[in-house]
Protein backbone atom coordinates (compact mmCIF):
# COMPACT_ATOMS: atom_id res chain seq x y z
CA UNK A 1 0.00 0.00 0.00
CA UNK A 2 1.37 3.40 -0.95
CA UNK A 3 1.93 6.22 1.51
CA UNK A 4 -0.76 8.21 -0.30
CA UNK A 5 -3.31 5.46 0.32
CA UNK A 6 -2.23 5.21 3.96
CA UNK A 7 -2.74 8.98 4.37
CA UNK A 8 -6.14 8.68 2.64
CA UNK A 9 -7.27 5.88 4.96
CA UNK A 10 -6.04 7.60 8.12
CA UNK A 11 -7.69 10.95 7.37
CA UNK A 12 -10.96 9.30 6.33
CA UNK A 13 -10.92 6.94 9.31
CA UNK A 14 -10.27 9.81 11.70
CA UNK A 15 -13.34 11.75 10.53
CA UNK A 16 -15.56 8.67 10.53
CA UNK A 17 -14.36 7.41 13.92
CA UNK A 18 -14.67 10.83 15.59
CA UNK A 19 -18.15 11.18 14.15
CA UNK A 20 -19.42 7.77 15.25
CA UNK A 21 -17.95 6.99 18.65
CA UNK A 22 -17.67 10.19 20.72
CA UNK A 23 -20.72 11.83 19.10
CA UNK A 24 -23.26 9.26 17.90
CA UNK A 25 -22.89 6.01 19.81
CA UNK A 26 -22.08 7.72 23.10
CA UNK A 27 -21.61 11.45 23.54
CA UNK A 28 -18.25 11.76 25.25
CA UNK A 29 -17.93 14.10 28.27
CA UNK A 30 -15.42 16.27 26.41
CA UNK A 31 -17.90 16.66 23.53
CA UNK A 32 -20.63 17.65 26.02
CA UNK A 33 -18.30 20.20 27.59
CA UNK A 34 -17.42 21.79 24.27
CA UNK A 35 -20.99 22.11 22.98
CA UNK A 36 -22.28 23.19 26.40
CA UNK A 37 -19.86 26.10 26.25
CA UNK A 38 -21.99 27.48 23.39
CA UNK A 39 -24.70 28.19 25.97
CA UNK A 40 -27.46 25.88 24.73
CA UNK A 41 -29.56 23.51 26.83
CA UNK A 42 -28.41 19.90 27.26
CA UNK A 43 -30.94 18.67 24.72
CA UNK A 44 -29.88 21.22 22.08
CA UNK A 45 -26.19 20.61 22.85
CA UNK A 46 -26.69 16.87 22.35
CA UNK A 47 -28.50 17.51 19.07
CA UNK A 48 -25.67 19.77 17.89
CA UNK A 49 -23.11 17.12 18.85
CA UNK A 50 -25.03 14.35 17.09
CA UNK A 51 -25.49 16.53 13.99
CA UNK A 52 -21.75 17.22 13.99
CA UNK A 53 -21.18 13.47 14.25
CA UNK A 54 -23.33 12.81 11.19
CA UNK A 55 -21.51 15.58 9.34
CA UNK A 56 -18.13 14.13 10.27
CA UNK A 57 -19.11 10.65 9.06
CA UNK A 58 -20.38 12.09 5.78
CA UNK A 59 -17.24 14.17 5.35
CA UNK A 60 -15.07 11.11 6.09
CA UNK A 61 -16.83 9.20 3.32
CA UNK A 62 -16.56 12.17 0.94
CA UNK A 63 -12.87 12.50 1.78
CA UNK A 64 -12.30 8.81 1.11
CA UNK A 65 -13.96 9.06 -2.29
CA UNK A 66 -12.57 12.44 -3.35
CA UNK A 67 -9.14 12.56 -1.68
CA UNK A 68 -7.65 13.77 -4.97
CA UNK A 69 -9.83 16.87 -5.02
CA UNK A 70 -7.95 20.03 -4.08
CA UNK A 71 -11.21 21.53 -2.77
CA UNK A 72 -11.84 18.57 -0.45
CA UNK A 73 -8.26 18.64 0.82
CA UNK A 74 -8.39 22.37 1.52
CA UNK A 75 -11.83 22.07 3.14
CA UNK A 76 -10.42 19.30 5.34
CA UNK A 77 -7.47 21.43 6.44
CA UNK A 78 -9.64 24.49 7.09
CA UNK A 79 -12.17 22.38 9.01
CA UNK A 80 -9.47 20.92 11.25
CA UNK A 81 -7.98 24.35 11.89
CA UNK A 82 -11.47 25.68 12.67
CA UNK A 83 -12.17 22.86 15.11
CA UNK A 84 -8.82 23.46 16.80
CA UNK A 85 -9.57 27.18 17.11
CA UNK A 86 -13.00 26.32 18.52
CA UNK A 87 -11.28 24.50 21.38
CA UNK A 88 -8.63 27.22 21.81
CA UNK A 89 -11.32 29.86 22.22
CA UNK A 90 -14.02 27.99 24.17
CA UNK A 91 -12.20 25.30 26.16
CA UNK A 92 -8.43 25.99 26.15
CA UNK A 93 -7.87 23.74 29.17
CA UNK A 94 -8.57 20.76 26.86
CA UNK A 95 -5.35 21.49 24.98
CA UNK A 96 -3.30 19.91 27.76
CA UNK A 97 -5.42 16.76 28.11
CA UNK A 98 -4.33 13.41 26.70
CA UNK A 99 -5.31 12.87 23.05
CA UNK A 100 -6.27 16.50 22.67
CA UNK A 101 -7.07 18.44 19.47
CA UNK A 102 -3.44 19.47 19.08
CA UNK A 103 -2.24 15.87 18.96
CA UNK A 104 -5.11 14.74 16.73
CA UNK A 105 -5.77 17.65 14.36
CA UNK A 106 -2.20 18.68 13.55
CA UNK A 107 -1.08 15.21 12.37
CA UNK A 108 -4.22 14.90 10.23
CA UNK A 109 -3.50 18.34 8.77
CA UNK A 110 0.04 17.12 8.05
CA UNK A 111 -1.26 14.05 6.22
CA UNK A 112 -3.62 16.29 4.28
CA UNK A 113 -0.68 18.48 3.25
CA UNK A 114 1.13 15.35 2.04
CA UNK A 115 -1.92 14.50 -0.10
CA UNK A 116 -2.14 18.09 -1.36
CA UNK A 117 1.57 18.07 -2.24
CA UNK A 118 1.14 14.76 -4.07
CA UNK A 119 -1.80 16.21 -6.00
CA UNK A 120 0.34 19.21 -6.98
CA UNK A 121 3.22 16.98 -8.10
CA UNK A 122 0.85 14.72 -10.08
CA UNK A 123 -0.61 17.68 -11.97
CA UNK A 124 2.88 18.92 -12.89
CA UNK A 125 3.97 15.56 -14.30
Amino acid sequence: MSSIQIARFIVSFSWIYHGIFPKLIHIAPMEKLMTASLGFSNEISDLITQSAGVGEVIFGIVFFAFYRSKSVLILNILGLIGLLLFVVILQPQLLIEAFNPVTTNIPIIGLSLVLLNNLKQSSQA
